[in-house]
């Protein structure tokens, strides 16, 4: 007993469970208040008889009886006595005529699944006149239209013709798709109308040349025919099927691209009312003669007759060619040969399967316990014409159980004996099966009988799943064509989230299914499975089409996979064409080389190009790095480094980061083995970065710079794994032995495993081997035949030392990024390397020594971005006690060679910003800025003090109150004037940062010294650096000291510019002034120093610019007239304040309260009034 599954029993399914008991009332007309009599005519066209009580059968596949034949329905009837059967058409009548529309389009859709299309129903359905409205008239006065009445053309009613039942799957729209069931309607009728005008045009077309003619062309064969354009089309057709039948579909697509006037889905768009001929095979393999027709060859393969081959013909006409060569004539007898054995094997099959039909045969006659009519009809078939039994449609692969046997046509035979031959070799595959036994009772009825009464049994083997349930595949082969022919009905009726199941069961169809359309639609389904995969359903998808790619190779990968991947190219979904750039990738193992290096490098390079979405260009790159790991085709060089170039000027950073993960090093690899990385490659990113630096000496590009450098930075793994696989000790690097691990932190921590020098080595023990080797070699043997190793030395390290003095220092950013490189460089090729190549070098540019300090060459080169590259990229790479102290020696000669020559701050005060980035160097920074406070010169302790503002800002404020204050302190009470004013921008800095109240309390008191000591009044230089600091520092400082410190002394100052007799100085402090009030002007400044110090102090500085600066001075009276109408609008709303303060602070309480109140509310009026209820 076939077990069901209870959750797939639908609502139809239960109403067509309870119809049998229902059928007379259900579809008995309305109109009829008792069942009447059947008239004795029912295919009467009479309309005015009462209409007929419609008595069907219980089975819905057979309203009208069909599948009985004549003599059972005799008999049913005269057993039944009193009923009579109408016709199928009848039914349809009177359904029509009683407005039983929607069971009328049941009726006709069980019908066409049935192969029956009844004529009456077919031109009624496809009619829309049918379901519209007359334009114009009212719906009441409407006039009936016909046997189907007037209905309205909705869009829930969709003409059968355009029913698509897979429109309305999960990820459907009906409301579009109403509109486009209508389109399709239309679409379809002017097809049927295009079809008969062509078939009009085949008749003219084929008697366009003239009678004369062709009487010309027959009597003179030399005279070549032209080809018709019917001719062409149909060779056109041949050729494309054997293109796809051979799997040449990129020359199909490029031949049906060609003709794009010709459709070649479709033999009647040809235009010829012929049969379809043979293919292009079957036509060469008879040399032009003819075909037999489908008829002709029923009996050939029962037996053979040697006289009537076509070779006889040709032996006969031998004697007639008496010019025919030896050879020719041994290519005729082993074609003969060929065939008759050919024809052997086909005879050998038919009589199998004969035998194995009568076996059959006997085995259903003795089965009577549950005969089934298509069994009785066989055997008395048979009993009657033995040698009529024909093999089934399906050659022998299925067991058919259908209810009702199918007749064969004739079409449905093989048509050639290659085909004939695949099918016996599989039919020989199948197991002998013993036949099934059913117990025989001891009855005597008739088998028509028999067969009436089965017919009672409802089964449905006549639509198309009936016919797939009802046989059952007994070889892999059958399995596999029953899939092809299931799945796409299958795949759109499951659910999106689940589909992904549907995978394991696409791609075995797809790898074992015979037919390459079939195939190439099931691969179609899986590319368009899911309308827009995630991460996991695309990692799925990815891992079937490997498996596939793994299993057919990589011919049937590029003409079946590829083509679904360039469908999808532009598809308008990301998803989707994420899912084609990352096939690409994870296929291109399994391609062809040729396909590899050219198709998919460039569909990879268009969707670089082309597509807008960020994660499809990153999965662009990744698959770009795959196919370079994989590409042997040298000339392909160029336009990887382009792409390579492309894709790091990409604006989103997950791109050109998925560049350095994946793409270079697999270009680097590559570059590796063609002997390009050091000749090539390198020196054309030097060369762009020299190339940027000449042209953009005034405003450089830096974001191409760090570009360029970026890429170089990624080339440091695989060069230094180019010279330890090319170092003279590489053949002796043993794996066998003691061999110590390497160090956590021996290497930078790489951006991807593919830029772990281990993983390009090929392993860690490798690895630490050749460490231990290299190491070796540098400090003990030198570098002599080390070519490798000589071209880092001599040129690479040169060539960057010149682009870094090169570079601008106040540029923080070129400044970083080399200092990244330098740091990487040094840290990957090991501190031997460092210490006796890469410092060596930078030390010999640099020359610190005291003896040049007035040596325009030594100076020059401190003042570049040298001195802070080489302090932080090279002297930090190794944190031992002996390296800090090197840095340490470094930056106090830097600062005291500086000081003493007066060169730029810029080149030191970059380094300190770099290395104050980074917490582990603060002390040590303050250790070398205490060397300065400490030094026997003025000039470097002014640069200390200097020094100390850039660092406050990062270090913590701890080490400002224990190291950097007492620092300023002992500087503040220098003999020196200029170390004193020099710790002034320290002091703000310290105000600006610094939230504790006893350190600012210092610093306070430190800088009212400087302002109010009668010593430093007449200290112009300090008052126009503590004016500077206090309008870099008084927006960001503590109000309270803005208010109370700053603005006063600031009053002050500029009140004592009105009395300076020395011209220069106050212009100089006037100005000064001006950009300090500009700045402060933003904060917000109470009522009581606006009036006291702020407003007076820009009237008197007003007053300077008068005389000195007419210009600033209309800015400043506009200031002035805006803080004036501040103050007089500030004491306005202040004393109507001061009269309501306590309604306004009621006020708002109460609108508080209200707007939560209406912010709770619901749709409910009653609520609503409850707002405005007083409490009780």
């Amino acid at each position: 007993m076939a077990s069901v599954n209870p959750f797939n029993l639908s609502d139809s399914e239960e109403e067509a469970e309870r119809r049998p008991n229902e059928t007379v009332d259900t579809e008995r007309s309305p109109s009829d208040g008792a069942p009447g009599p059947p008239p004795s005519n029912p295919f009467s066209p009479s309309a005015d008889a009462e209409p007929p009580t419609l008595l069907l059968a219980g089975s819905r596949t057979s309203p009208s009886g069909e599948g009985i034949s004549p003599s059972a329905a005799a008999t049913s009837a005269m057993a039944g006595g009193a009923e009579t059967r109408l016709s199928v058409d009848a039914i349809a009548a009177q359904l029509l005529r009683d407005q039983y529309i929607l069971t009328a389009l049941e009726f006709h859709t069980e019908l066409l699944e049935a192969g029956r299309e009844l004529p009456r129903l077919r031109d009624y359905f496809s009619n829309p006149g049918n379901f519209e409205r007359q334009s114009g008239t009212p719906p009441a006065k409407e006039q009936v239209l016909g046997p189907g009445g007037p209905l309205n053309r909705a869009g829930s009613i969709s003409t059968l013709d355009s029913l698509d039942f897979a429109r309305y799957s999960d990820d459907g729209n009906r409301e579009s798709d109403d509109r486009v069931a209508v389109l399709e309607f239309e679409l379809r009728k002017a097809k049927e109308t295009i079809q008969a005008l062509r078939a009009n045009l085949t008749q003219a077309a084929e008697s366009e040349v003239p009678s004369q003619e062709r009487k010309n062309f027959k009597s003179s064969p030399e005279i070549e025919e032209p080809i018709r354009p019917l001719e062409k089309r149909a060779l056109n057709f041949l050729v494309n099927e054997y293109l796809l039948k051979n799997e040449y579909k990129l020359s199909s697509i490029t031949f049906s691209d060609e003709n794009d006037d010709q459709d070649f889905e479709l033999w009647d768009d040809v235009g010829l009312n012929i049969p379809k001929p043979p293919d292009l095979l079957q036509l060469y393999r008879n040399c032009g003669t003819p075909l037999p027709s489908p008829r002709n060859m029923t009996d050939a393969s029962v037996g053979v007759d040697f006289s009537d081959l076509p070779g006889n013909c040709i032996t006969q006409d031998t004697p007639r060619k008496p010019d025919l060569s030896q050879q020719q004539q041994t290519e005729v007898v082993q074609e003969l040969e060929y065939q008759i054995g050919l024809l052997n094997n086909e005879k050998q099959s038919l009589a199998e399967q004969i035998k194995k039909l009568q076996c059959e045969i006997q085995t259903l006659k003795r089965t009577v316990s549950s005969p089934t009519p298509a069994t009785l009809e066989l055997s008395s078939q048979n009993t009657s014409n033995p040698s009529s039994s024909k093999p089934p449609t399906d050659n022998g692969q299925y067991l058919d159980i259908r209810g009702v046997s199918e007749p064969q046509t004739d079409a449905d035979r093989p048509s050639t004996q290659s085909t004939l031959q695949s099918h016996s070799q599989s039919h020989n595959k199948l197991k002998n099966r013993p036949p099934v036994q059913f117990d025989k009772p001891n009855r005597k009825l008739s088998p028509v009988f028999q067969q009436a009464l089965l017919s009672f049994c409802r089964m449905c083997s006549d639509s198309r799943l009936g016919a797939e349930v009802s046989r059952i595949a007994d070889s892999e082969e059958s399995v596999m064509l029953m899939l092809g022919r299931c799945l796409p009905h299958i795949v759109p009726n499951v659910l999106l989230a689940k589909r992904e199941e549907l995978i394991p069961l696409i791609l075995c169809t797809a790898c074992l299914h015979p037919e390459p359309k079939e195939r190439d639609q099931l691969l179609h389904i899986l590319f368009n499975l899911i309308k827009r995969p995630d991460d996991e359903q695309r990692q799925m998808i990815l891992t079937g089409c490997v498996a596939f790619a793994k299993h057919v190779g990589p011919t049937r990968v590029e003409a079946e996979l590829l083509p679904q991947c360039w469908e999808q190219i532009n598809h308008k979904y990301p998803e989707r064409r994420l899912l084609v750039a990352e096939s690409c990738g994870a296929l291109a193992p399994y391609l062809p080389k040729e396909i590899r290096s050219s198709l998919v490098l460039s569909m990879l390079q268009q969707m670089l190009t082309e597509d807008k979405a960020d994660m499809v260009r990153e999965a662009v790159v990744k698959s770009l790095g795959i196919i370079m790991g994989y590409i042997d085709d040298p000339d392909k060089y160029s336009q990887g480094f382009e792409l390579m170039l492309l894709s790091l000027g990409d604006p989103s950073e997950r791109v050109v980061s998925a560049v350095h993960q994946v793409f270079i090093p697999a270009f680097a690899a590559w570059t590796t083995e063609l002997g390009t990385l050091q000749t090539a490659l390198i020196p054309s990113l030097l060369a762009r970065i020299e190339k940027l630096l000449r042209q953009g000496e005034h405003s450089l590009d830096e974001h191409k710079l760090h570009m360029f450098l970026s890429a170089l930075q990624s080339l440091i793994p695989p060069l230094f794994a180019v010279v330890l696989q090319n170092a003279p000790f590489t053949s002796r690097a043993k794996l066998h032995g003691n061999i110590p691990a390497i160090e956590v932190t021996r290497f930078p921590r790489p951006a991807s495993p593919l830029q772990d020098v281990a993983t390009i080595i090929g392993s860690r023990e490798m690895l630490s081997a050749l460490l231990l080797l290299y190491d070796y070699q540098l400090e003990h043997e030198g570098t002599t035949g080390w070519d490798s190793l000589l071209w880092v030395v001599n040129q690479l390290l040169p060539q960057l030392i010149e682009i870094v003095g090169r570079i601008n220092v106040t540029s923080s950013t070129c400044v970083h990024e080399f200092s990244r490189f330098f740091w990487r460089f040094c840290r990957t090729f090991g501190k031997i390397f460092t210490n006796t190549k890469v410092k060596p070098q930078f030390q010999e540019i640099l020359r610190l020594s005291e003896e040049n300090v007035d040596a325009s060459a030594g100076n020059g080169i401190l003042t570049k971005a040298t001195v802070p590259i080489y302090a932080t990229g090279v002297l930090t790479c190794y944190n031992q006690e002996e390296d800090r102290k090197l840095l340490v020696g470094f930056l106090e000669d830097v600062m005291t060679t500086l000081s003493l020559s007066h060169a730029p701050l810029d080149s030191l005060k970059a380094s300190f910003v770099e290395l104050g980035a980074n917490p582990v160097y603060h002390e040590l920074l303050l250790t070398v800025l205490w060397y300065g406070v400490v030094h026997t010169s003025a000039l470097v302790r002014c640069t200390a003090a200097r020094m100390f503002e850039l660092l406050v800002k990062g270090v913590n404020e701890t080490l400002v109150a224990q190291r950097v204050v007492p620092a300023l302190i002992t500087l503040s009470s220098d003999p020196e004037i200029s170390v004193r004013i020099s710790t002034i921008p320290a002091f703000g800095t310290i105000m600006e940062t610094v939230t504790q109240k006893e350190l600012l309390e210092r610093v306070k008191m430190q800088l009212a010294s400087f302002l109010e000591d009668p010593q430093y009044q007449d200290q112009h230089s300090l008052h126009m650096e503590i004016i500077r600091t206090f309008g870099r520092v008084g927006p960001n400082t503590e109000p309270r000291f803005r208010d109370e410190f700053v603005l006063p002394h600031l009053h002050k100052l500029a009140l004592a510019n009105n009395s300076q007799a020395v011209e220069n100085k106050r212009i100089d402090i006037a100005t000064q002034l001006f950009e300090a009030y500009s700045a402060l002007s933003c904060c917000f400044i109470s009522e009581e120093v606006m009036v006291n110090h702020f407003l007076p102090g820009l009237r008197c500085l007003r007053t300077d610019m008068e005389q000195l600066s007419p210009e600033h001075e209309v800015i400043l009276s506009s200031m002035i007239k805006e803080c004036e109408i501040k103050v007089e609008n500030r004491g306005m709303a202040d004393a109507q304040g001061s009269m309501s303060i306590a309604s306004s602070l009621v006020g708002e309480d109460a609108k508080t309260k209200f707007l939560s109140k209406m912010g709770q509310l619901t749709t409910s009026g009653a609520m609503l009034a409850n707002v405005f209820q007083r409490k009780k």
